[in-house]
């Protein structure tokens, strides 16, 4: 095992047939094996026992990214988010459960490829919602054929995937188009060398950086004197200024808040003038 072991650490993935060949020599467990190695690992953190069950488990991750073969991607870069996706598992694993560690590691090593598809396929992230990541990965299995999905197909898959039509179509769109390199070039007429860059179309005359950094940091700076000026006032002031000001969606009148305290709506209107005076002269100093 340990001839084994050094041999796959000599290899990298960077010579991909002799990575997978050295990854499926190495023996596959049996239960026995696989439990007394778990427990190691659960009950005492044993390095060993987890490098031994990592790379007798190398070649169900090479089979699974196999299955990611049509995102246009690299297989070593996604053995590469599987092989986390497993260390991720053995790391977690509970011997006691009841289960193999491979059936455990299928949910994490597709987890991290997953999330390295959507990172990777597009400039532009297209699928950020969880019934999004659900259609990308499953649309194009129920796409048999090229070309847009007519209404009665989109009501079908919809169904089976447990989505709204309207998401399908939209996925369906934002699968379908293509990524424009900036310097890819735009044709006026037909006419020869009358291409323009999209480079020079990009550029935007109107946005000011550095403008909308200063009004950031002003809006932070502001935000935060009222929060200490609010502070400053007592428990009752501060209370009637958040319900009469602050909180927008749910604002309460003056006879409302008197009647929490049980004094008079025009009490409540003289508390609010002097704490908002107290408040002006907070946030001028």
């Amino acid at each position: 095992m340990n001839k084994n072991m050094e041999t796959l650490a000599i290899v990298s993935l960077g010579n991909l047939e002799s990575y997978i060949r050295v990854a499926n020599s190495w023996p596959m467990l049996s239960l026995e094996e696989e439990k007394s190695l778990s427990k190691r690992l659960y009950y005492n953190s044993d390095l060993e026992a987890a490098k031994t069950l990592i790379l007798s488990h190398l070649r169900f991750v090479i089979h699974i990214s196999r299955s990611y073969s049509g995102y246009g991607l690299l297989q070593s870069d996604l053995i590469q988010e599987g092989n986390i996706g497993l260390m991720k598992a053995v790391r977690r694993f509970n011997p006691e459960i009841g289960v193999r560690l491979v059936s455990f590691a299928v949910h994490w090593i597709k987890s991290e490829i997953h999330e390295y598809v959507l990172k990777n396929w597009r400039i532009v992230k297209v699928a950020t919602t969880k019934s999004q990541r659900k259609l990308f990965f499953n649309l194009r299995k129920a796409k048999r054929k090229s070309g847009w999905f007519n209404k009665d197909e989109l009501e079908l898959v919809a169904r089976e995937l447990g989505v709204k039509s309207e998401d399908v179509r939209e996925m369906e769109s934002r699968m379908s188009a293509q990524d424009v390199a900036l310097h890819s070039f735009l044709s006026e007429d037909t006419k020869r060398g009358s291409e323009k860059n999209i480079v020079p179309y990009l550029k935007d005359n109107f946005s000011d950086f550095a403008n909308n950094v200063e009004k950031n940091n002003w809006k932070s700076h502001t935000s935060n004197k009222l929060n200490n000026a609010l502070l400053r006032l007592d428990e009752r002031s501060r209370h009637i200024i958040k319900a009469r000001w602050l909180d927008e969606g749910n604002k309460v009148t003056l006879q409302e808040i008197a009647n929490d305290y049980g004094i008079s709506a025009e009490r409540v209107r003289q508390l609010e003038k002097n704490a908002m005076k107290k408040l002006k002269i907070d946030i001028e100093k």
